[in-house]
């Protein structure tokens, strides 16, 4: 069984070599120890969600933190493109659903999207305190899935905006999922590097206007089949696809 993983601050592992002590206080400590039973000894692993990892062996628990001696410090990449996705706001936390399955399947990067049709609005300080929300979303599904890269949440994007068709513009690979598509996304041939975005609609799909902004911009409209997926599968599912071509074809490196 895989030792149990826990979250350093972002950089944490940048100079760290084997020998080195490294330490967990706060809420990680308190998981580690009180929920999972950590014990002096024991094998753990620590990643600080850049892709370095740690395993190291738990020295000494006190009241206020847990020590750990480093044995090796590990690289986990993976060969092939990076994921992007695009995935627009929805009702009913069904976006929350989205990012969380995405960041399990191995979303590099998400970037919520304020489209013509979505119910929810983003605006003021509710758009910071909803950035905030998936960013957190984000980071447990990292953890949870044992996951050393934790995946950046962008700054939300609109239609309105020339931004939405730059990310297609800029991507090497850029997918939209509709229903009304053609090309079936298992037909698609991956570039060896770069980034695919893939961009998801609300609830209420995507609009006409949207559709021919990305088409313009260089992105290909494709399907997942026969039936019409909600909001919070449709990426996860796509990203599940794609990666069969490369990713996955790749044995763990922890």
């Amino acid at each position: 069984m895989t030792a149990a993983m826990y979250r350093l601050p972002t950089g944490s592992l940048t100079h760290t070599a084997p020998g080195d002590t490294l330490t967990l206080t706060g809420d990680e400590k308190h998981h580690a120890v009180t929920v999972k039973r950590t014990t002096e000894g024991e094998n753990i692993l620590l990643a600080d969600g850049s892709g370095l990892v740690a395993h190291a062996e738990v020295t000494t628990i006190t009241e206020a933190e847990l020590s750990a001696r480093v044995t090796t410090i590990t690289n986990d990449s993976y060969p092939g493109p990076r994921f992007i996705l695009v995935q627009a706001l929805a009702k009913g936390d069904r976006d929350l659903q989205a990012i969380e399955a995405a960041t399990e399947l191995g979303v590099d990067e998400i970037i919520p999207w304020q489209s013509r049709r979505a119910i929810v609005q983003w605006k003021g300080p509710r758009a910071e305190k909803a950035l905030r929300k998936w960013q957190s979303q984000v980071e447990a599904a990292a953890k949870q899935s044992r996951r050393p890269h934790t995946p950046t949440v962008q700054p939300h994007v609109s239609s309105t905006s020339n931004h939405l068709g730059d990310i297609a513009r800029h991507a090497d690979l850029a997918l939209v999922l509709h229903e009304d598509a053609t090309t079936p996304i298992t037909t698609i041939s991956l570039p060896s590097s770069g980034n695919i975005a893939l961009f998801v609609g609300p609830e209420g799909g995507i609009s006409p206007e949207e559709i021919d902004m990305l088409t313009d911009a260089g992105a290909t409209p494709v399907h997942m089949g026969r039936y019409v997926l909600r909001a919070s599968s449709a990426g996860p599912a796509a990203i599940a696809a794609l990666s069969c071509q490369q990713r996955w074809n790749t044995p763990p490196t922890m």
